[in-house]
């Protein structure tokens, strides 16, 4: 990419520009960058560090300097013959603490499966599905990841995290820790229910459903035999 340069930043899109990470982050030297899971962690000289999280449609591109650009990307940072730009990306977070704040590495070779437990385990009260996409928990885990991990292993992104037990939860983490493995590893993603509402589960072939879950109102997708909304309803093969 273009560290140990010293950049120049621009936000040319206005929601961006509100955010003032490009004031802050011009005229200095990036020091390193870093991917846990779906952040990317670029560390700027002074301490600041920006994280930006793509979600489903943001990306990165490294390019030849002063290239035509079309559209209004989040962020250029351009560098002495190369520059880098952030297309669509709605996380943008600047703060000497953002490494801190990030939960451990789904994508860590191995995952630290206890951990992860054991920071879901510190809101007994909040649905699996919602805990599950929270970075500050687990670093990562995507909404596809999310219903593809909850359906492999039977657990429903209704129940509550103090409904779940360990297994369970570390089942759901090692499945998640799985299929994005192979997805970088071989380009290759499982969908069996992921974007599948009004279609019949691959399982049992009930109608897969879907509604918006938690604060950010992501769609969680699920089947209603194989993962029920009510702990201790009976699934296939129980």
């Amino acid at each position: 990419m273009l560290v140990g340069e010293t950049v120049e930043a621009e936000s040319p899109n206005p929601r961006a520009r509100a955010t003032g990470v490009a004031e802050h982050l011009d005229g200095r030297r990036l020091e390193r960058v870093e991917a846990i899971g779906k952040n990317l962690l670029l560390s700027f000289e002074g301490g600041l560090v920006l994280r930006s999280h793509l979600r489903m449609s943001g990306r990165w591109t490294v390019r030849d300097r002063d290239s035509s650009t079309r559209g209004r990307p989040w962020l250029i940072l351009r560098g002495a013959a190369r520059e880098a730009v952030l297309w669509g990306g709605p996380v943008l977070e600047l703060n000497k603490r953002a490494i801190r704040r990030l939960g451990p590495d789904i994508l860590a070779r191995p995952p630290d499966l206890d951990r992860m437990v054991a920071n879901l385990r510190r809101d007994a009260g909040r649905e699996v599905g919602d805990a599950l996409l929270d970075q500050r928990l687990v670093a990562g885990i995507g909404n596809m990841w999310k219903a593809e991990a909850l359906w492999q292993a039977h657990v429903s992104p209704w129940w509550r995290v103090g409904e779940v037990t360990d297994e369970e939860l570390r089942s759901v983490l090692e499945e998640a820790a799985r299929m994005m493995r192979r997805s970088v590893d071989l380009g290759r993603e499982e969908r069996a229910i992921y974007r599948h509402a009004g279609r019949p589960c691959s399982r049992c072939r009930t109608i897969v459903e879907s509604r918006g879950q938690g604060d950010a109102n992501r769609t969680a997708y699920w089947c209603p035999r194989c993962q029920p909304g009510k702990r201790g309803e009976q699934r296939p093969g129980a």
